[in-house]
């Protein structure tokens, strides 16, 4: 689905960020150390490490220490946000793993969530006065943005506005502070930083996008967790918020009206997948993509910034045209 950035980067780098993440997660209370681990040892794509040295290359060909605590920095505040999720969704699973609420308790996945955001702050701060306050403001940006999504909650008159601004912050920050933090370890020209910061941002809107049609498009095993998630849980994303404007709306609307029941979960599947509303979702999807891809017209042509072409380009390969 998503271009595996880690396959194209130095495997030496991408390895030293797999040993600092766990280095930065050890503890003296042996307990927080195993449930702060949890999530960081079921896996994941390691994409916004992967941006941060993806930028960085662009400017050095070596990647140096401010880099991978650039690097771990950001994915600890994503799996960090993650354990925080979790909570609020209620959600059990996470990775194809019992997630951290389910395995322990709620009060745990709060205290470790707030314990990896610390230590990515840490990390941030050993890099510098810019990049704390970056790694500062997006961590309110995306609380920013959960908050937006929990007000909206199970609402068929949640605005698309209000759905753009809600994924910005909760993921389009973090990929695009993923891109700015490179830039600035890999030592970027201004204009070379806001490029890449530009890039992320856009990225990251087609990614979220692209995430939720997923959703509806996608099976248990692919997904971690059981398709129609967000729609059981109230968060009506794109996909949702676009059928309902289609003849399919009416019936949707009578189905999530007072919050979907489970037995109604696969009549809900079966219509926005079908239905004119996903086909323009991932138009959209393909216009943030388009503008990920141009905010690079004015880097040179080189490996490290087609890298960041590719990822672009490998989400449009991966949206179906409509018909």
């Amino acid at each position: 689905m998503y271009l595996d950035l880690v396959q194209l980067l130095p495997a030496s780098a991408m390895s030293r960020v797999e040993k600092c993440l766990r280095f930065e997660v050890e503890s003296d209370l042996p307990f927080m150390e195993e449930v702060a681990s949890h999530l960081i040892n079921a896996g994941g794509k390691r994409i916004r490490p992967g941006l941060v040295i993806a930028c960085a290359n662009i400017g050095a060909e070596s990647i140096d220490e401010p880099t991978v605590w650039a690097g771990v920095s950001v994915e600890l505040v994503h799996i960090g946000s993650l354990h925080h999720d979790d909570v609020i969704d209620g959600a059990a699973t996470r990775r194809n793993v019992a997630s951290v609420n389910t395995k322990w308790d709620t009060l745990t996945a709060v205290l470790s969530g707030d314990f990896l955001l610390a230590r990515a702050s840490v990390l941030a701060a050993r890099i510098g006065l810019e990049a704390s306050n970056l790694l500062a403001t997006t961590i309110g940006e995306l609380c920013e943005g959960q908050i937006r999504e929990h007000q909206d909650a199970h609402s068929c008159d949640r605005t698309i506005q209000s759905y753009e601004l809600s994924i910005r912050g909760k993921t389009a920050s973090l990929l695009s502070a993923s891109c700015r933090l490179g830039g600035l370890t890999g030592g970027l020209t201004r204009e070379e930083t806001e490029a890449v910061t530009e890039f992320g941002r856009s990225y990251g809107m087609a990614f979220q996008i692209f995430d939720d049609i997923n959703d509806f498009t996608s099976d248990h095993s692919a997904l971690g967790k059981p398709s129609g998630q967000d729609v059981m849980e109230g968060n009506y994303t794109l996909p949702v918020l676009l059928t309902l404007k289609t003849p399919a709306g009416e019936e949707l609307l009578d189905l999530l009206s007072g919050g979907l029941q489970e037995q109604n979960r696969q009549r809900v599947l079966e219509i926005v997948r079908s239905g004119q509303g996903t086909q323009e979702a991932m138009e959209v999807a393909r216009s943030w993509s388009h503008k990920a891809i141009d905010s690079l017209s004015s880097l040179r042509d080189t490996p490290p910034a087609n890298n960041l072409r590719n990822a672009a380009q490998t989400l449009l390969a991966n949206l179906p045209h409509s018909t």
